[in-house]
């Protein structure tokens, strides 16, 4: 989800155009203010890796009662928490590690945000084989934002106004859905309206990166132009 560092010395340029960042990060700044001492990026990187780790665990409890659901609620608040604050900690304080902070955290992130989709897809509520599609549309969406870092320079957190805070919001809201709903009938073929919806997340990540894929590839191209072989 939010990208610590970049993946070498030199500044990366990082777009953050989401609703909610202006606000996100006037918070952020205060609660690094005031973080103790004590806390350290790595601390808040593994404190987001254990809301995933609860929001898992309320997903697949709650195949035995419904309840467990605000433990996957309750997981996100703790996921947002670790993931965004580690990497403006680092910048805060200016302790960054580019090349570490770059790693751990998004192999990190990769771990979570397969929890979580996984997490759902074993609930009774959305089948796995559609969480799967969101999971590959967000996977392949994180390539994308790697290869940028790369051969653009640019760490891009958000898309089409929408970043790493917004997704968890939505999936808070289904989440709540979920809870006061309970598990809905088949709409159309065997899939039921969560399924619809998480399916069309995930087929709208995929059209994303085929979209953002082709822009970057013209750009790249008028950048670097066919050169004709010489003997």
């Amino acid at each position: 989800m939010d990208p610590v560092q970049g993946v070498q010395a030199a500044p990366i340029n990082r777009i953050q155009e989401n609703l909610v960042a202006r606000i996100e990060r006037r918070a952020l700044n205060r609660l690094c203010a005031d973080m103790p001492h004590w806390v350290t990026p790595d601390m808040l990187t593994y404190t987001g890796l254990v809301g995933a780790l609860l929001v898992f665990a309320g997903y697949l409890a709650s195949n035995l009662d419904p309840n467990w659901l605000l433990l996957s609620i309750g997981g996100y608040i703790v996921h947002w928490f670790g993931d965004s604050l580690d990497g403006s900690l680092a910048r805060f304080r200016k302790i960054e590690r580019p090349r570490y902070g770059y790693f751990l955290d998004h192999s990190c992130d990769g771990f979570a945000t397969m929890l979580v989709v996984v997490g759902i897809g074993l609930s009774s509520y959305v089948a796995l084989k559609v969480a799967l599609i969101a999971l590959a549309g967000y996977l392949l969406m994180s390539i994308h934002a790697f290869l940028s870092v790369r051969v653009l320079g640019e760490l891009r957190l958000s898309y089409l106004n929408a970043g790493p805070t917004e997704l968890r919001l939505i999936l808070i809201g289904l989440t709540l859905a979920m809870y006061f709903a309970g598990p809905e009938q088949a709409i159309i073929w065997d899939l039921n309206g969560f399924d619809l919806f998480v399916g069309g997340v995930g087929l709208l990540l995929i059209a994303l990166f085929v979209v953002q894929t082709a822009a970057t590839a013209r750009r790249l191209s008028k950048e670097e132009p066919a050169r004709n072989h010489r003997q």
